[in-house]
């Protein structure tokens, strides 16, 4: 993983890949489209809306903290 990513981007892509998730299956999950998920985690969308952010951690079963530090 490239460190130049935003730390959200790092961290979503580490949860998801730890739980063997696939883009796809996280965007079904968290309620969110399938081009966000890979946008936030490809720098795109450096800063991600909150709301987006709290969907994706409850899907990941970890805190949006988690994912934000």
């Amino acid at each position: 993983m490239s460190k130049n990513l935003p730390v959200v981007a790092r961290n979503i892509k580490k949860c998801r890949m730890e739980q063997g998730i696939s883009q796809d299956k996280l965007s079904k999950l968290a309620d969110v489209t399938f081009h966000t998920i890979a946008k936030i985690e490809s720098g795109a969308t450096p800063n991600p809306g909150i709301e987006t952010v709290s969907k994706i951690a409850k899907a990941l079963d970890v805190t949006v903290n988690d994912l934000l530090e």
